[in-house]
This record gives structure tokens, sequence and C-alpha cells, in this order.
């Protein structure tokens, strides 16, 4: 009995998947960009992944739970391994997940020449673009938190 017990609760020990948010982003009631913003989120807040349902995951954080973009989450890293976790947990994440951690799958629906004839600037929406840029400190930062060395590379020539 114990056994059963111990098989049917398995299943929930690994149903959550440790994310970092990658930049400030608002958590959602439902996964749409329209949707009530219950809280936001900042830079390197730690989340469990729960569902992902299209280009959104629900996250629980701090206690909220809500829907964030997908592509404002990191996986794996420094958010693979919370404190207290045996190992165990990570190590069926992985199985669950594929070597890379990490499966990402997103699709974009194309414009017709009549919507582009239409197109106007959205300068709300510039702004907004703007956020998401990294400074020069920043991305310096970040590429020697990964070792990762400066390259030049030629342009192909046609």
């Amino acid at each position: 009995m114990k056994r059963f017990l111990l098989l049917m609760l398995f299943p929930l020990a690994v149903a959550a998947e440790p994310a970092t948010v990658v930049r400030a982003t608002e958590l959602k009631k439902e996964p749409a960009a329209d949707a009530p913003t219950i809280s936001n989120l900042s830079e390197n807040t730690a989340v469990d992944a729960l569902e992902r349902k299209g280009g959104w995951t629900r996250v629980k954080a701090s206690g909220a739970e809500g829907w964030v973009r997908m592509l404002a989450l990191r996986y794996g890293g420094d958010a693979a391994a919370k404190p207290g976790d045996s190992g165990v947990s990570q190590l069926f994440n992985v199985a669950r997940t594929g070597s890379s951690g990490t499966q990402v799958t997103t699709g974009v629906r194309g414009l017709d020449a009549d919507q582009l004839a239409a197109a106007r600037p959205n300068a709300a929406e510039m702004k907004k673009l703007g956020t998401y840029a990294a400074t020069k400190d920043a991305a310096a930062g970040f590429a020697a938190q990964g070792k990762l060395e400066s390259k030049s590379v030629e342009y192909p020539q046609p």
C-alpha cells in the first residue's frame, strides 16, 4: 500500500520546473496580452513553471500564480537547483525535457501585402521595445559569466 501511495505522489514531485525571469515582466491572470495583470515580476525572479499553453507559461512565484510569456523565462542554470532539492527531481526534470533541459517551439503568422501597406508606427510599443534592450555593461557581464569570447565573423559574400 505504501508503494502505491508513493507512486501516486511521485508525479507531483517533478511537476514544477524551476526557471528564472530574464527581464522584468507582467504576471497575467490568463495567457493573453490583454489579460489583467496580477503583479509585476522583476528580472532574476525565481519561479516554478507549471504548464505551457501556446506562447505562455503558467508560473508560481512568491505565492502568486499566473501566466508569463514563455520567452521571458530561462530554464536550468542557477534556477535548476532549488534549496532542499535532493537532485532526484533534477534528474527526472532532465529526463522529462530532454538533454538540453528545455524544448521551445514558436509559431509566427505572416502578414499579407494589404496589412503591410496599412501598417502605422506605434510609438508606445517602440518605447516598450526599448526597455528590453541590454546595456553594453550588462551584455559584457553576461558574456563574462558564460566565459564567452568576442569573435569577428565576416559577412558571407553573395
